[in-house]
């Protein structure tokens, strides 16, 4: 399957929603007309497990609503396949994702379609590959502070390997977490500042506790 890894930095978390242009919304319409075109092309692809064959064309079609939107195609959630194209959290790239996926077919059995990367059912059962070593993130820890005020939770992030770690795995493994347990979305709109602690502060909960905090203010906030 195609895959992509996204590295958000701290300061773009929280990205606001803008206007879908006329420009992105024309850019859709024909992303769409071309995709229901090749998906006979891409079934016998996938079907064969030579997704290759499609790479290309999909990632022609992406780059023309915008070329720096990312993709990749996924085991679906509740669908056999899930397309996935994301803007990183970049809010210059939002309103070409609102109006990929305002414009989406409805999904099927089939496919599915997400505007960003969706989070894993649970997190703690995931494994990540940096380089040689592998890590769980069943041992990640987090320090969450709620400011309520900006509508936003501050992380602190502990994994045990930190400090044997070089900065650029520990980057890395502070946000693979936070995307992995909240999807790339609600992770944008809701975490504040996101720091890397290489001792375990006092005051720890898991990923799940994590996620259920942060969709709770989620929730309180779009009530608001």
């Amino acid at each position: 399957m195609f895959r992509f890894l996204r590295r958000r930095a701290a300061e773009d978390a929280a990205a606001e929603p803008v206007d879908v242009p006329a420009e992105a919304a024309a850019r859709a319409e024909a992303f769409w007309q071309q995709w229901d075109d090749l998906l006979p092309e891409l079934a016998a692809a996938l079907g064969d497990s030579e997704p290759l064959r499609v790479e290309n064309l999909v990632a022609d079609m992406v780059a023309a609503v915008h070329p720096n939107l990312t993709f990749a195609i996924e085991h679906g959630e509740k669908a056999v396949y899930a397309l996935v194209v994301s803007g990183q959290a970049d809010p210059e790239l939002r309103p070409y994702t609102d109006a990929w996926i305002a414009a989406a077919p409805a999904a099927d059995t089939l496919w599915e379609y997400h505007d960003s990367v969706p989070p894993v059912p649970d997190p703690t059962e995931v494994t990540v590959n940096l380089g040689e070593e592998k890590y769980q993130l069943a041992d990640v820890r987090v320090v969450a502070q709620v400011d309520e005020a900006e509508g936003v939770v501050d992380v602190a992030v502990y994994h045990p390997g930190f400090q044997a770690m070089e900065d650029k795995k520990r980057k890395a493994l502070t946000f693979l977490p936070l995307d992995a347990t909240l999807g790339e979305r609600l992770a944008a709109d809701r975490l504040g500042r996101v720091e890397t602690a290489e001792n375990q502060p006092e005051g720890t909960i898991g990923l799940l506790e994590l996620r259920e905090l942060v969709q709770d203010l989620d929730r309180t906030a779009s009530e608001s």
